[in-house]
């Protein structure tokens, strides 16, 4: 198949961006199997295994799709039916009663749900991104991973990491003012950090700290530190009820439970860790579950039995820690 991949960020991302690193891997994965792949993005993106066209995003979407193309796969919303088979991904949370092209698909069961819709695919990682993976490698700080915003819940963090005494390294955070409501800041900042220094980050990691405080869509920060080996701590919101099981990691909406819980690290072991994202989170399983979509699709079939909308009846309200 010839497939357009269509996405407003540039690739490859060279530090944030979950969406942009997913679309890259999927695209990637699908020319390993031999499918012809054409990246529209914007100006600045290059690949060495697609063609890339320069997406505009004050143009009519369906001008800018080349004729020989078999399917579309769309990373971001569209507002009409295209004229070429296609599907939708939807990687974000959205706002009041929005509806979605009956074609989308959600990143999780619970991103799904929320929209009433039953089409999801999880992401996946591109493993080859990641190097040798050295599990027994020397362990040293709790990780904060993410963009420093307030659903993502650093003081959260820095709270467990306070009262278990441990060095907490937020990569994606900068230091702003003090912490008044701690004695001690065991926090070293990173800012936004990508390729070599966050996966030193990762290696280093005893665990990655994710108590969000909103309806997580996915969560590949998560994923990315189990396949390092490091198990997960967080609340119970979202797609992370989902994705970490007990074996490799542990969730609670209290923070002390949480504490309790990242003082007893001895009980979650790396490879049982690292070993559950190859089996259930790579972009080889994305990928095979993206393409049953593609196939229903081209067969006249729709992705779902209604177009999905957004459940909120309310304005977004984060959730309390």
């Amino acid at each position: 198949m010839h497939i357009l991949q269509i996405c407003n960020g540039k690739v490859p991302v060279q530090k944030y961006g979950g969406t942009e690193r997913v679309v890259w891997w999927l695209s990637k994965e699908l020319h390993k199997r031999g499918h012809q792949i054409t990246l529209l993005v914007p100006e600045g993106s290059y690949s060495d295994f697609a063609q890339v066209l320069t997406y505009n995003p004050q143009q009519h979407l369906d001008e800018q799709i080349p004729e020989d193309i078999d399917i579309v796969h769309a990373h971001l919303p569209i507002t009409q039916p295209l004229s070429k088979p296609y599907v939708v991904t939807m990687h974000g949370n959205s706002g009041l009663g929005e509806e979605y092209d009956i074609h989308t698909i959600f990143v999780s069961h619970n991103h799904a749900q929320r929209h009433q819709a039953e089409a999801f695919v999880y992401n996946g990682l591109g493993l080859d991104d990641y190097g040798t993976i050295a599990l027994n490698a020397s362990r040293q700080h709790l990780l904060f991973l993410g963009q420093d915003r307030k659903e993502k819940n650093l003081k959260g963090c820095q709270y467990i990491a306070n009262k278990t005494g441990e060095t907490l390294v937020a990569g994606g955070a900068e230091k702003k003012k003090p912490l008044l409501s701690f004695q001690k800041d065991n926090t070293i900042y990173k800012g936004m950090v990508g390729g070599e220094d966050k996966l030193e980050l990762l290696r280093h990691s005893k665990a990655l700290l994710f108590p969000v405080l909103w309806d997580e869509p996915f969560g590949l920060a998560m994923i990315e530190s189990l396949y390092f080996g490091a198990p997960v701590f967080g609340t119970c919101y979202g797609s992370l009820p989902e994705i970490i099981t007990k074996e490799v990691g542990f969730l609670s909406n209290s923070k002390d439970e949480l504490v309790a819980a990242v003082q007893n690290l001895q009980d979650f072991n790396a490879q049982t860790c690292h070993e559950y994202v190859c089996d259930n989170f790579s972009a080889k399983q994305m990928t095979d579950k993206y393409l049953t979509y593609y196939e229903k699709v081209l067969n006249g079939e729709s992705i779902n039995a209604a177009k999905p909308q957004s459940t909120l009846t309310k304005k977004f309200k984060r959730y309390q820690f």
